[in-house]
């Protein structure tokens, strides 16, 4: 089972093109060259299950074309997708934003899924998916340390209440560092599967490692590895999972 988890930032690309005329006017660009690159590399990779963080689910940038839709047409999958920010909020208001969300792609037929909100935080969607094999978290933290902290601590009360196989995956945003997670892989018992710690961020030139997949240790992770690709300021992360001798799913 090959898992894929990618912040394609909307599709909008990098560059010095990204900051003409004036820094981030590439976040108000049109998309659909990018987003043709983005597929072709999911569909080289031959991923049975993708995350994707910070896609573009119908405004005006994709010519009102719901992304994630898109791709899973295209190669083949299932997918739920959903705006991130809550429909309570201001964002839900804002045309552009109203239309920024994350997406899970899965070869196999979702059995559920469910889309729960944290109550801190701009960020705020996280995504749970239930496959045959599987539960799936998909979650794009905050950017301000103390809501990161408050969501960590609902994102565990989540996670614990699940039976089998898991991942939980996403920009974690931990600009302190991994130190940030220290308490919640104590608690929930999660891995990384990236255990050399290699940065995912910025993609040309990575420093920071903000993407991360966790997994339970039900699962063995095998072929970590993070493509140098630039279709967007992330690098994707890639890992492929088996559960393990005796292991049940869920």
């Amino acid at each position: 089972m090959r898992f894929l988890l990618y912040n394609v930032r909307y599709g909008t690309g990098i560059g010095p093109r990204f900051h003409l005329p004036v820094p981030y006017a590439g976040l108000l660009k049109r998309t659909t060259c990018n987003l043709e690159c983005i597929v072709s590399f999911i569909d080289s990779v031959k991923p049975d299950i993708v995350g994707l963080i910070e896609i573009d689910i119908g405004s005006f940038r994709s010519e009102n074309m719901c992304q994630a839709e898109a791709i899973a047409r295209q190669l083949g999958y299932s997918h739920v997708v959903e705006a991130k920010y809550g429909a309570q909020g201001v964002a839900s208001r804002v045309p552009v934003l109203n239309k920024q969300g994350n997406a899970v792609l899965a070869r196999q037929k979702i059995d559920a899924y469910r889309f729960h909100y944290f109550h801190e935080g701009f960020k705020r969607l996280v995504i749970e998916v239930r496959l045959p094999d599987v539960t799936i978290f998909l979650v794009h933290l905050s950017l301000t340390f103390r809501n990161r902290q408050h969501q960590l601590q609902r994102l565990f009360q989540l996670v614990s209440k699940v039976e089998g196989p898991l991942i939980v995956a996403g920009d974690f945003n931990v600009l302190w560092g991994n130190r940030e997670l220290e308490l919640f892989l104590a608690a929930s018992g999660l891995v990384s599967a990236n255990y050399q710690g290699l940065p995912s961020h910025p993609s040309r030139r990575p420093k920071r490692q903000l993407d991360y997949i966790l997994h339970s240790p039900d699962l063995e992770a095998s072929n970590f590895h993070i493509p140098q690709v630039f279709y967007s300021d992330h690098v994707p992360l890639i890992c492929d999972f088996k559960l393990k001798s005796g292991a049940k799913a869920g």
